[in-house]
């Protein structure tokens, strides 16, 4: 790929991940990442996520927590932006 491509559409995940969660560092950003990619994919194949979970429970674990993490830190930020 282009990388002028790749430094815009990097550019939009850091503020997509900013927005988010009020922050944009590098491991936020790769959570964000996978986050989505994770939500897109239960929603349309939920086949897939069901057995890539019972195929892998302790990652389905990790998934939880980094939904739970960007979740607390949208909804701080949101009552923050009150």
């Amino acid at each position: 790929m282009n990388s002028e491509f790749e430094e815009k559409f990097h550019s939009l995940l850091q503020k997509y991940a900013e927005l988010l969660t009020g922050e944009s560092d590098k491991k936020i950003v790769e959570d964000v990442v996978k986050w989505a990619m994770y939500s897109q994919i239960a929603k349309t194949m939920p086949a897939l996520a069901k057995h890539w979970n019972q195929m892998y429970p302790e990652a389905k674990v990790e998934m939880k927590q980094i939904s739970l993490s960007i979740k607390e830190k949208n909804d701080k930020l949101r009552t923050q932006s009150r």
